[in-house]
């Protein structure tokens, strides 16, 4: 008698979570101010707008906030990526979407991130704050203070997660700003906000809107957000034909609309953005981190004292060296012999880097020869150099360079060169694709050293010639640089991979 008196009970439970899915939700949803922005990542011209400046609750969308102070605070010194986060019960205790994080466990920061940026979860962004700030209280005026330096004017932070709490409102333009911000000023990490799945720690997460990253060519980011007074929120980035577009859409009525909706608006900024246009990164604001406790912008440090006869009390000029009797000559190169000596030594370094004669067989191991003149060409127009102009003979009292006529193996002929040692561990490198040809090969090496000369800068640019065509290789690096440099390579769609020191 009790089972059957139970069973209606839950039926009727069963029949109001189904309400509550099928009308309660939609409806809510239906009710949140719908505003939208479509910009362009490369100059930040805005598209199109609606209600673009309309305060509006942001839901998750305000964890790209929190993440952003996160990278800052790592870039900075003020925690590690390995460092590890004690969770308090405040943590543990914030509503889904969640990690499943206990109070008084210990969880790597990493994992935290990963957490916030793929799956949402309000304990791990919490977390993230009361491990940069003390408090979500705390964290929450460092996020107000970050906004505003970013140009954020319509945006007022209250938590690190971003459910519902009043006064707590943001417009589809400020995000559609922390989007460009998040891509431009820590491109190291934006990786993680394509990512279908990730390794959290505790278990494997899934990303809140994977099905827009499958479906829609070149979506790569940036966050989704949800609450019952928000409606369905997202920022979208996708990449085309070079082109970057970031669409923003508050209020949507379901995910499957929003989705909708977010590639209707990215199709549009990729029809009215411009094929050509300058790059206009935005300015990165100042560090936003704390000094001693105090909120004053600046830095974050501790404060070393000197006391007694260890303080420095002013600050002596050094003596000049005695001069000798015949001063060094000065050494000056105009830009045609720059360019030059780093191709000469580029060739060399390139033939030391080589294995010797029969150490490897077959022609994996031969590097390849000069490619045709149209390599030359391309080079030339890289470099801006106009072979049909004669240099002006030089004062005899101006030294450029010196070198020696050896004559090893009996050549007299032989030039010998010398480069920079890559002592320091710059033995790594990285190869981005095989080539069916040896000027394919160089070209694509050419223009990714063009690109990315922040991070390639001091390379040396290899082609091998292998059994299936040409690997363009950058060689000469540090395992650091060489792991930095494939990862912005793979947030762009290039292949890379790194290479390991033989021997």
């Amino acid at each position: 008698m009790r089972a059957r008196s139970r069973q209606p009970i839950r039926w009727g439970l069963v029949a109001l979570a189904a309400l509550w899915m099928l009308v309660i939700v939609p409806l809510s949803a239906a009710a949140a101010p719908y505003a939208a922005l479509v910009m362009d990542a490369r100059s930040g011209e805005v598209l199109h707008s609606r209600n673009a400046d309309t305060p509006l609750h942001p839901a998750s969308l305000t964890k790209m906030m929190t993440l952003y102070i996160v990278f800052e605070a790592v870039e900075n010194g003020e925690i590690g990526l390995d460092d590890r986060v004690k969770i308090s019960s405040h943590a543990a205790s914030e509503p889904p979407s969640k990690l499943g994080l206990r109070a008084g466990q210990s969880i790597r920061l990493r994992y935290l991130i990963r957490a916030a940026a793929v799956k949402s979860a309000n304990d791990a962004a919490t977390a993230l704050g009361e491990a940069i700030e003390g408090s979500e209280a705390r964290f929450a005026q460092r996020m107000n203070r970050t906004a505003k330096a970013l140009g954020m004017k319509n945006t007022t932070f209250k938590n690190a997660h971003g459910l519902t709490e009043s006064g707590h409102l943001s417009t589809a333009r400020d995000m559609s700003i922390l989007g460009r911000h998040v891509f431009y000023d820590y491109p190291e990490y934006y990786n993680l906000f394509s990512r279908i799945t990730a390794d959290a720690g505790v278990r494997k997460v899934y990303h809140t809107n994977r099905k827009l990253l499958r479906s829609y060519k070149g979506a790569d980011g940036i966050k989704t957000g949800y609450t019952r007074a928000a409606g369905f929120n997202l920022v979208a980035s996708a990449e085309r034909d070079g082109k970057r577009i970031i669409a923003t859409v508050f209020g949507g009525r379901s995910t499957a609309s929003r989705n909708a909706k977010v590639a209707e608006l990215l199709d549009l900024g990729f029809r009215r953005s411009k094929t050509r246009v300058a790059l206009h990164k935005p300015a990165k604001p100042p560090y936003m981190g704390r000094i001693n406790g105090d909120d004053t912008p600046g830095g974050y440090g501790k404060k070393v004292r000197l006391a007694g006869a260890a303080a420095v009390k002013s600050s002596l000029r050094p003596k000049l060296r005695p001069a000798t009797e015949e001063p060094a000559p000065i050494l000056v190169a105009d830009k045609d012999d720059i360019e030059n000596a780093v191709l000469a030594a580029q060739e060399v370094a390139l033939a030391e880097t080589e294995p010797e004669a029969g150490s490897s067989s077959g022609t994996e191991a031969e590097e390849a020869e000069l490619a045709p003149e149209a390599d030359s060409e391309v080079l030339t127009a890289a470099l801006d150099v106009n072979p049909e102009v004669t240099p002006e003979i030089r004062p005899e009292s101006i030294i450029l360079a010196s070198r020696e006529i050896g004559e090893p193996n009996g050549d007299p002929e032989q030039e010998i060169v010398e480069r920079v040692s890559t002592s320091g561990g710059r033995h790594w490198g990285i190869t981005v694709g095989r080539y069916p040809s040896q000027y394919k090969a160089r070209k694509v090496l050419l223009q990714i050293a063009l690109n990315e000369m922040s991070t390639l800068d001091g390379s040396l640019r290899k082609v091998l010639k292998r059994t299936g065509g040409y690997d363009a290789n950058f060689m000469g690096m540090t395992r650091e640089t060489a792991e930095l440099a494939c990862r912005r390579l793979q947030a762009k769609k290039i292949t890379c991979f790194m290479i390991e020191p033989t021997g």
